[in-house]
C-alpha cells in the first residue's frame, strides 16, 4: 500500500470525523433551541409527528454539511478550519429557518402544540420539509468559491423569503384552505404541501451553487430557477391530478372523504419533487 493510498484514507477519515462532530453538535442545537424532549417524543409517545418533523431537520443538516464538503480543497488545515466556521453557521441558519418557517409559513396556528400535544404528522411533515428546503439552499449558499460569510446569508434571506412566497403561492393555488386542513390533522394535504417546499428549495439551491461571480449573475440564476419552479407548481398539481392519478380528482382524495388518502398527497408530492429534479437537469 503505497504511502498517497494511506494519506487518502487519512484525509477522508478526518473530514468525516469533523462532519460527524458537526452533525452531533447540530443535534443537541435543535435540542437546546426548540426544547423537545426528544425521548420523551420518540420513545415513549411514539409520536410520528416528531418523528418527521426530527428527521427532516436531521436531512436539512446533512445537507447543509455536504455543501461545505464539497468542492475543491485548500490543504487540510484550511478546510477544517473553512467546516468549522461555515458549519457552524449552517446549524445556526437551519435552526433560525425552523422557528421563522413555523412563525410564518404555518402562522394560522401553534406548531409545537400541534406536534406534541396533537401529534399532528401532517404539521410534523411540513416542518420536516422545511428543514430539508433549508439544507439545500444552505448546501447551494456555501458551495462554491468567490463570496463569503455575507453572501451566504444573502443567499439564506433571500431563500426563506422564496420558501415563504411558495406557501402563499402553493396555497393559492390550491381549491382549498391548506392551513385550515392541516389544523384538522390532515396528513395528506400536509404531504402534498411538504413536496411543494422541498421542490423549491431544491431549484433554489441549483440557481446558487456555482462560484459566485457577480450578485447581477446570481440574481439571474435564482430568478430563473425559482420562477420557473413558482410557474411549474400548478403544472405539476395538474400532472399528478390527471395523470399520476387517474380516474380520481386529486382534491377530493385529499379532503372530501372520511379518511383523506395519504398516498394520494405521496403522489403529488413527487409531481414537485420530480419535476424540480428534472428542471434542475434540463438548465
Amino acid at each position: 500500500m503505497n504511502m498517497t493510498y494511506i494519506d487518502t484514507i487519512l484525509t477522508t477519515l478526518v473530514y468525516l470525523g469533523s462532519s460527524f462532530a458537526l452533525f452531533f453538535i447540530g443535534k443537541y442545537v435543535y435540542q437546546l433551541i426548540h426544547r423537545y424532549n426528544v425521548k420523551d417524543e420518540l420513545v415513549e409517545k411514539d409520536n410520528l409527528a416528531f418523528a418527521l418533523a426530527h428527521t427532516g431537520y436531521f436531512i436539512g443538516l446533512i445537507l447543509s454539511i455536504g455543501g461545505i464538503m464539497m468542492g475543491e480543497t485548500a490543504g487540510i488545515l484550511m478546510d477544517l478550519l473553512y467546516i468549522g466556521v461555515y458549519g457552524m453557521i449552517a446549524l445556526i441558519l437551519l435552526n433560525l429557518s425552523i422557528i421563522i418557517n413555523d412563525k410564518i409559513i404555518l402562522r394560522k396556528f401553534s406548531v409545537k402544540k400541534e406536534i406534541t400535544v396533537d401529534q399532528n404528522s401532517g404539521t410534523g411533515v411540513i416542518e420536516g420539509a422545511s428543514a430539508i428546503a433549508t439544507g439545500l439552499i444552505i448546501m447551494g449558499s456555501v458551495y462554491g468559491e468567490g463570496g463569503g460569510i455575507d453572501t451566504v446569508l444573502i443567499y439564506w434571506v433571500v431563500g426563506q423569503a422564496l420558501l415563504i412566497l411558495t406557501a402563499y403561492v402553493y396555497n393559492w393555488i390550491t381549491p382549498f384552505d391548506i392551513y385550515e386542513h392541516i389544523e384538522k390533522d390532515n396528513v395528506a394535504v400536509g404531504v402534498g404541501m411538504a413536496g411543494a417546499i422541498i421542490a423549491i428549495g431544491n431549484l433554489i439551491r441549483n440557481g446558487l451553487m456555482h462560484d459566485f461571480e457577480s450578485w447581477d449573475l446570481t440574481a439571474e440564476y435564482i430568478a430563473i430557477d425559482a420562477g420557473i419552479g413558482l410557474v411549474f407548481l400548478p403544472i405539476a398539481r395538474f400532472v399528478a391530478d390527471k395523470i399520476l392519478l387517474p380516474g380520481r380528482n386529486l382534491t377530493d382524495e385529499l379532503i372530501n372523504q372520511e379518511k383523506p388518502n395519504i398516498g394520494a398527497g405521496i403522489i403529488e408530492a413527487f409531481a414537485y419533487i420530480g419535476g424540480s429534479v428534472l428542471i434542475c437537469w434540463s438548465l
